[in-house]
């Protein structure tokens, strides 16, 4: 499960190096905000610590990053069919138009590619809506036109025209593919949704196809669903695994020969292990070897270099099964984590005062391992919009028998921070002075106390009665939006509890 900040609007996909020894030194004149357009505002952020990384670390580090780039086309695929197609065409315009790329008309094209590039794909990253070009059809014309035609994306002996012609109705009417995922109950919600996940199916025929599959009473069920595209072929509904012999196959193909050098330069035992699982998870599309990878990566709470690589989250699946790839390398800060670890420690007392039905509490819970990291690179779902926590992994009977691993993405979260002290926007809403005031003196820290609280304990609360299936099997479309909710209502439940006073990460109910 991811968090986001309340504003989504920003991407923070411009990553610089400290020099600096000294962690809380920035360089000077460091311009964390770079331009704004549509509604959107590119971010920027330091990676500090970087440095200080032995050699084998730093190698390690770069395997990783290069293993996370090269799933970046995946996501644009899975978030609608026509994605790359698009994107190639808009970057070969980039590339060689020659036409006058100082007009109004130009500029717009600009923002619209920015828009595509920011959100993978042409449906806004938050609303899940189709956003359309602001320059006219006859001036999309006139871009394929000036552009170069052996690099446009032309396929069977087509010519610039047919291509203008394929795309015009994808990019231009606004009733094609309107929405990336529709959660109207209204509708089909298979058949209404853009997203890349299913082919000839109806909603009706995928919960007919899983609920022959998922056994209520297995205590331990794979993540059925998760790495596939379920599809229609020769009459028979079948499940396509994303894998190195099937679909996404020579990108999946480069990820794992970048894992593959990562084992060589493990920092220890445990890490080794889980990349080797997760090298074979994607050779495999075995889910239950996914299982068994989350497993060791949990266990590994030693290693300063951490990865998340695979599908991950389900929200862009209207019916929670399928998930899109995404991938983020980290650095943990040891300082930064004793806060973060503070809570953890505690994550049994906050478990048995929560106000919920005696059964559905923990009695045991299982190791919470919570830090503070640095983010390296983020690619895929969590990229250019990105979350500024995460609690992995989603496996429910994972994280009871085995806990898991929550963080906080330090850097991510003081890139935000800085832009909210000098926006203007508090003095603009704010009630009073005294509320400015409260708000710049414990603002940073509330924030990051509710991400540490929606992370380390609202994910990990709670447990199903024994009978009940997976949460997305039962709840549906419902099911992100009601578990991500859950966790804030944990987080805010708390803020003002002397317990955050007394464990010494909140000076004053003030911060609350």
């Amino acid at each position: 499960m991811r968090h986001f900040r309340n504003i989504l609007y920003i991407t923070l996909g411009i990553i610089t190096m400290s020099c600096s020894s000294e962690k809380k030194t920035e360089p000077d004149n460091f311009k964390y905000t770079t331009e704004t357009f549509a509604d959107l505002r590119i971010q920027r952020y330091l990676v500090p610590g970087f440095d200080e990384l032995t050699l084998q670390q730093k190698q390690l580090a770069y395997y990783l990053y290069q293993a996370a780039l090269s799933g970046r086309d995946m996501i644009y695929d899975q978030n609608y069919k026509h994605n790359l197609y698009i994107r190639r065409t808009l970057e070969a315009i980039i590339n060689t138009y020659t036409g006058d790329r100082t007009t109004p008309e130009f500029q717009k094209f600009m923002t619209y590619i920015k828009r595509v590039w920011f959100s993978n794909g042409i449906h806004h990253h938050y609303s899940n809506k189709k956003f359309l070009p602001e320059f006219s059809l006859q001036y999309f014309k006139e871009l394929v036109g000036g552009a170069d035609e052996y690099e446009l994306p032309l396929q069977n002996m087509e010519r610039p025209d047919d291509l203008i012609k394929k795309l015009t109705p994808i990019m231009f009417d606004p009733k094609v593919d309107a929405m990336k995922v529709n959660q109207d109950p209204k509708y089909d919600l298979v058949k209404s949704s853009a997203v890349n996940f299913y082919d000839g199916v109806t909603q009706k025929e995928v919960e007919e196809f899983y609920k022959k599959l998922v056994n209520p009473d297995d205590p331990r069920p794979v993540s059925y669903g998760l790495n596939s595209k379920l599809v229609r072929l020769k009459g028979e509904i079948v499940e396509r695994y994303y894998r190195t012999t099937s679909i996404y196959a020579d990108a999946i193909k480069k990820i794992v020969s970048w894992l593959e050098q990562a084992v060589t330069v493990a920092e220890n035992d445990q890490q080794k292990k889980a990349l080797k699982l997760l090298v074979e998870y994607y050779q495999t599309g075995d889910l239950k070897k996914w299982d068994e990878y989350n497993i060791e990566w949990v266990k590994d709470t030693n290693s300063v270099i951490d990865v998340v690589n695979g599908f991950i989250e389900t929200y862009n699946d209207p019916l929670g099964y399928r998930a899109t790839y995404e991938s983020y390398v980290s650095i943990q800060d040891n300082e930064a984590t004793k806060r973060i670890k503070a809570i953890s420690d505690n994550a049994q007392w906050f478990e048995d005062n929560a106000p919920i039905m005696n059964e559905h509490k923990k009695k045991n819970v299982k190791g919470i391992s919570a830090k503070v990291i640095t983010v390296v690179i983020e690619s895929g779902d969590a990229s250019p919009s990105t979350p500024i926590g995460v609690n992995l992994p989603n496996s429910n009977w994972i994280r009871k028998e085995y806990g898991s691993k929550s963080v906080n993405m330090g850097n991510i979260v003081h890139s935000y921070n800085i832009f909210g002290t000098t926006s203007g926007v508090l003095e603009e809403f704010a009630f009073s002075k005294e509320e400015i005031d409260r708000s710049k003196k414990y603002g940073a820290l509330a924030s990051d106390l509710h991400t540490d609280m929606h992370e380390v304990i609202g994910h990990a609360s709670g447990q199903m009665n024994p009978g009940v299936a997976e949460p997305h099997s039962t709840l549906k479309n419902y099911y992100s939006t009601l578990e991500e909710a859950r966790a804030d209502l944990v987080a805010l439940y708390y803020l003002m509890d002397l317990k955050l006073v007394d464990i010494g990460v909140m000076p004053s109910l003030e911060a609350g």
